[in-house]
């Protein structure tokens, strides 16, 4: 029997549930479909980064989400080289250690609580576009119908494979041994890490009394991916690298793995999206994995449904590609260097790169650059011609009449933000809430939110029309009717 949905969402980790809560927080008919008939206890991602905390805060979520981790407040890239996240603006000055588990618990429960069908046991084996509609072939012999699909089904993406979209790229030489385990002697950091010509490990807590170990040991780092992993070797690999294996007593898990640089030549063919680990995947070091698949699913949600809706400017689709594969670009440069920083060949290489990474954290031009691409607070789009300098970025949560600007986004819609104090509003838009609020902090007189946190359009004239305020949501949201003061 085949079933007909607006978005058809394959894949039910991080990113197809944010995706999915996206669609149906904006009226969609949408249904998730994973492959695996259980819900797997495996723990990849751990590090939830500021700025995805700041978009999840802009769904409610965030205060859901903090008491389930660990903050961690300082970091350090190198030896010697620390940096502080709580210089960071934001309400979220640190990264969260949360299980990835906990972080899909809280994003299925929205999912569900908003009307999402979660369909697992579900294998996609074929699919078809035609002119208005995708129809996907599952396994079991059932199909679905849908105006739109998104792949959110990992590095290994049977929707990439079968739209037939190069991921190009290559495979790291050192192979990654993960372990949880308890220990009698934890370290003091919350996060702990060390680098030598032997290799790196990493300890972080899940805050329950288990510890994630992770080693990239050189003496094993050809050892096969399918040999098991006893505690004994990962007590080795951290006597030998870190001097200590800070009493590992009890292991429940284990597994080695080789990570990749890779990157979908395209994240759109037709009606057809590609979103987190099935459109990048990268080095683990510097967590970025499901932060970057967390904002693809920000990004695109608003606007597959006004495309659904039908008020979607024309191209906006395709700033879906434009924007997020430069942002995933981006980040496979930012961890790559986090891999030859601690994991390079060279020695010469190994003992300057910490050097002339301490060196640049002690400019603020540079200290910033890093920062915010560690964090995410930097990702910005890249404005038009004419536009504000502040269109594409990030804007600060700025406090308004009608609450902080994350909780006015909590709805998926559109902000007008008017610091002007003449209560400027716009009459008929149903895309578009009008905020009041002071201008304390230099914001630009007038503002428009774009539903994910991003500046769609910024004037500095605090007497700037409304005809010309209606002109910018009319490009972004369709034409309203006549404005009203």
């Amino acid at each position: 029997m085949d079933t007909t949905s607006d978005v058809v969402v394959v894949g039910a980790g991080p990113t197809g549930l944010m995706l999915a809560t996206e669609l149906a927080l904006a009226g969609l008919r949408c249904r998730l479909l994973e492959r695996r008939a259980d819900q797997p206890n495996v723990t990849r991602a751990f590090a939830v980064h500021a700025r995805t905390l700041e978009l999840l805060d802009a769904r409610g979520i965030a205060d859901e989400l903090v008491p389930r981790g660990v903050p961690v407040r300082q970091v350090q890239p190198a030896p010697g080289a620390l940096i502080d996240l709580r210089a960071l603006d934001s309400r979220y000055p640190m990264i969260l250690i949360a299980p990835q588990s906990g972080t899909e618990t809280v994003l299925e429960e929205r999912a569900r609580a908003l009307g999402v069908e979660i369909v697992r046991g579900a294998g996609v084996a074929a699919l078809r576009q035609e002119a208005d509609r995708v129809v996907v072939d599952l396994a079991d012999g059932t199909a679905e119908t849908a105006a739109y699909v998104v792949g959110c089904d990992g590095a290994h993406s049977t929707v990439r494979d079968l739209v037939g979209i190069d991921f190009e790229g290559r495979q790291y030489e050192t192979h990654i041994m993960l372990a949880d385990v308890r220990l009698t002697e934890p370290p003091e950091e919350a996060m702990f890490a060390s680098t030598g010509a032997k290799g790196a490990v990493i300890v972080v807590p899940f805050g329950d009394g288990w510890f994630r170990a992770i080693a990239w040991d050189r003496l094993r780092e050809q050892a096969p991916l399918h040999d098991p992993l006893p505690m004994d070797e990962m007590r080795d690999a951290f006597v030998r690298i870190a001097g200590t294996d800070f009493g590992m007593s009890e292991q429940r898990w284990s597994s080695r793995f080789l990570s990749e640089r890779r990157q979908a030549r395209r994240y759109r063919a037709g009606r057809v999206f590609l979103a987190g680990d099935a459109a990048h995947v990268h080095s683990p070091l510097g967590g970025q994995g499901m932060n970057t698949g967390i904002g693809d699913a920000m990004n695109l949600g608003w606007k597959l449904a006004a495309a659904v809706q039908g008020w979607a400017p024309p191209d906006l689709l395709d700033t879906y590609e434009t924007e997020r594969h430069a942002v995933g670009r981006q980040v496979l440069v930012l961890t790559d260097a986090f891999n030859r920083l601690v994991l390079g060949r060279s020695a010469v290489v190994r003992a300057i790169q910490p050097r002339i990474l301490r060196l640049l954290l002690r400019f603020g031009p540079a200290r910033r650059l890093l920062v915010g691409r560690l964090t995410g607070t930097g990702i910005a789009y890249p404005g038009g011609r004419g536009d504000h300098s502040w269109v594409g970025h990030r804007a600060p949560d700025v406090v308004c009449r009608e609450g902080r600007l994350a909780e006015l986004l909590r709805a998926g819609r559109f902000v007008l933000v008017d610091t002007t104090g003449r209560d400027v509003t716009l009459g008929g838009s149903p895309h578009v809430v009008t905020a009041r609020a002071d201008a304390v902090r230099g914001e630009p007189a007038v503002l428009l939110m774009r539903p994910d946190g991003y500046v769609a359009w910024a004037s500095d004239d605090p007497a700037v029309a409304v005809a010309e305020v209606s002109a910018a949501v009319a490009r972004w949201c369709g034409p309203v009717p006549a404005p009203v003061r």
